[in-house]
Parts: C-alpha cells; sequence; structure tokens
C-alpha cells in the first residue's frame, strides 16, 4: 500500500513525499483511516513503529487553521514533545496550520506569545499545560482531537492524575480520543475505558524482533574494572555514532568525564533531567547532526527518542528493568540497518541479565575483549565464546 491510498489531504501527501516515505507502516496502514472516519483508537504498538505518523498525518488533514487549539497532543517527557512538535510542523509546512510546543524547564513568555499567536495542535508535557490552564493562556473548549502518547511511560512517571484533570478539561461531546501505549497493563485498560467512547478501533502491532538486525553481547568483568573495559572497548568500536546507557544522573556525569578524559574530548554530549533543557536538546540536535560522535545518557534518552545513524549502544550497567534494555539497543539497528549492543555485565547483575534474556527470548552472547588485561572475575570461567573484536560499523569511520 501506498500513502496515497489512505486518503489523506493533498498538502499532507506533499509533505510525505519531501520526507521521502514511499509506503505506510503497519500502524500508519492501519491507524490512518480509522483517524480520518473519526474513531477512537487505542493502539499499542513499540516506540520506532512510525506511531507518530500515524496519528499527525491524519490529524493534520482533518483540520484548517482557525486560530485556535483543535488538536492537543499529551508526551510524558520534554524531548518526546519537541520531538513531535517538529513532525507536525514537518507534516504540515504546506499548509497554514500553526503548532505550540508547551513544556517545563524553560520560561512562559514564548509559550504563551505561541497560544496568543493562534496554535492549531498543541504538543505539550501535563505539568506545563496544566500551568498555562491556570495562567488562562491555554483554551481547551475548542479541542476536538486529544491524544495521549506513550501512556505507560506517563504512568511511571506519576502522571496519571493530571492526566485525568486534563481530559475531564477537554469537551466530551464531539471529541475523537487517540490513546497509544507501548505496553497496555490492566490499569491502562480501565483508564482508555474511561477516557474513550464505546467501540474504539483497536490496534495492536505486534512485538518486533528485536535481534533481527542487532548483535547483542555481554561483556563480563570485574567490578573494579568497568571503566577500563568500557574505554576499550570504545576505542576497539569502529562506531559511526554510539549511544551510552546509564542508569543515573551521576553515573552519566562519571561516564562523560572519563571518556572526554581519554581521548574523545570535543566529541561527547551528555543527557540525563538534571541538565538545563536548552542544553539537553542541543546535546540532542548535536548528536543527530554529527558534531557529536557519543551521547552518554540515561533512560530518558532511550524512550521515542528518533536518532537515525547510530551503529552502536553500549550499556554501562545491565538495566534493571528488561524493557528498558529493549528501548536502549532500539536506538541502533533502525530502519532494517545492522547494529550493536554491548552490555558490561558483573557478578552483581546476573540476575538482571537473566531477566534480559527472558524478556527477549534469546541467549546473549558472553565475549571476551581481545588484549584487554582481565583481572580474575569467576564470570570469566563462564559461558564465554571463542575471542573476538567487535563488529565494524557498516560506514567508515571518520577521522578524529
Amino acid at each position: 500500500m501506498k500513502f496515497e491510498e489512505l486518503g489523506l489531504a493533498a498538502p499532507i501527501l506533499e509533505a510525505v513525499k519531501d520526507c521521502g516515505y514511499e509506503h505506510p507502516t503497519p500502524i500508519q496502514e492501519q491507524a490512518i483511516p480509522c483517524v480520518l472516519q473519526g474513531r477512537d483508537v487505542i493502539g499499542a504498538s513499540q516506540t520506532g513503529t512510525g506511531k507518530s505518523a500515524a496519528f499527525a498525518l491524519p490529524l493534520l488533514s482533518m483540520i484548517e487553521h482557525t486560530g485556535e487549539p483543535q488538536v492537543l497532543v499529551l508526551e510524558p517527557t520534554r524531548e518526546l514533545a519537541d520531538q513531535l512538535a517538529e513532525a507536525f510542523r514537518s507534516y504540515g509546512k504546506h499548509t497554514d496550520i500553526s503548532v505550540a510546543l508547551l513544556y517545563g524547564g524553560v520560561g512562559y513568555g514564548a509559550q504563551s506569545e505561541a497560544l496568543k499567536a493562534g496554535a492549531d495542535v498543541v504538543v505539550a508535557t501535563p505539568g506545563r499545560l496544566v500551568d498555562h490552564f491556570y495562567r488562562g493562556t491555554m483554551k481547551f473548549k475548542k479541542v476536538k482531537h486529544l491524544v495521549l502518547d506513550e501512556v505507560d511511560r506517563m504512568t511511571d512517571m506519576g502522571f496519571l492524575p493530571i492526566v485525568r484533570k486534563i481530559v475531564n478539561l477537554c469537551p466530551w461531546e464531539g471529541r475523537q480520543t487517540l490513546f497509544f501505549s507501548a505496553t497496555m497493563p490492566q490499569i491502562l485498560r480501565g483508564f482508555a475505558k474511561w477516557c474513550l467512547r464505546e467501540d474504539p478501533a483497536e490496534i495492536a502491532i505486534a512485538r518486533r524482533e528485536v535481534a533481527a538486525t542487532i548483535s547483542h553481547a555481554f561483556y563480563p568483568v570485574g567490578l573494579d574494572q568497568r571503566d577500563d573495559l568500557l574505554l576499550a572497548l570504545v576505542k576497539s568500536t569502529d562506531f559511526r555514532n554510539l549511544m551510552v546507557f546509564t542508569r543515573t544522573r551521576k553515573e552519566a556525569d562519571a561516564v562523560s568525564r572519563l571518556l572526554i578524559n581519554n581521548g574523545w574530548d570535543g566529541q561527547v554530549a551528555v543527557m540525563h533531567s538534571d541538565i538545563p533543557q536548552k542544553e539537553r536538546m542541543e546535546a540532542l540536535r548535536g548528536f543527530k547532526e554529527d558534531k557529536y560522535r557519543i551521547l552518554v545518557a540515561t533512560d530518558v534518552a532511550a524512550r521515542g527518542i528518533d536518532v537515525s545513524g547510530v551503529t552502536h549502544v553500549i550499556n554501562y550497567r545491565v538495566p534493571e528493568n528488561p524493557e528498558d534494555y529493549v528501548h536502549r539497543i532500539g536506538r541502533t539497528g533502525r530502519a532494517e540497518a545492522t547494529g550493536d549492543a554491548f552490555t558490561l555485565l558483573t557478578a552483581d547483575e546476573i540476575d538482571f541479565a537473566k531477566s534480559v534474556e527472558g524478556f527477549i527470548k534469546q541467549k546473549i552472547e558472553r565475549r571476551k575483549l581481545e588484549g584487554f588485561p582481565y583481572a580474575y572475575t569467576a564470570l570469566l570461567d563462564t559461558e564465554l565464546r571463542p575471542v573476538r573484536k567487535p563488529r565494524p560499523a557498516s560506514k567508515p569511520r571518520r577521522r578524529r
């Protein structure tokens, strides 16, 4: 199927062509006709499946510029909100539809001006949206299309009560509600039933085989050699762009300093929730534009952030939640490209490693880095495969 067969408006199709899209993804193929018909939708789909375009393209096809918010989209994080607002602007560039982006960590002035100027689409994080309501700068009475995106993530972050408040602020009569979540636990099914009309279209995209284009490996190491192995692994890996994930903000800062002090000065950016929003967005933008080759981040960057061209992911520790492992490694191996996911493994993380393997239904190879001066750990005595070097990236390495 081609996008021309889905019933999208001509200006939106033109933007789709500009983006180089030829065929819709499964969730786009299923969701776009339902949205255009005005149906409520409950969609279960992993990140990276094209979910944003599945609702943005039809919604832009359905509205015209009126100068009042008609489409309201809630996102759990500032980065996701910024990314989605940019997608709406890109898809709507051949129309006169305007987009306002509302999130915390920055001043209210530019956001209030965008609303005052007549935004048709509002993309927001829950807390800042309610702030604008109390300030009188955000009006809900003309909202016809409400999108709740990454609802499971919003629930994890404790946003469900404030999201309920926002749903109640929006008109009920004539409102179309689109509900998207990567997972659908029972609490979310009850919430979806409360905020959607009867008989919504239910779309479930099967979980992708995460290992289809990604090579996984655990690198066992003693606790006191974790940093040394990380440096050796980065040095020996022929990557194009690399993401290093840590569990905590403190670890992210420490790992970025470690890399900067050992040959990667000027090529490392760090991203976590303690860093000012402007700097976080600059780090992400610089990484996307190849200003930085290495991005060190906590899980704030793993969920839904669209970064193409990442050839390698390294987990500084095994994630405690196996779903976080899937989201992290999903930054590489996108669009059928190959990618590598390396994880440093210490003795205290064996149970986490087993949980990851159970979750992805795959035994992950244990590797030993050639030439590294290992100190003894019992992990090196078990389940190790023949010595090998990391696979080179599919694209040539640029000179440092």
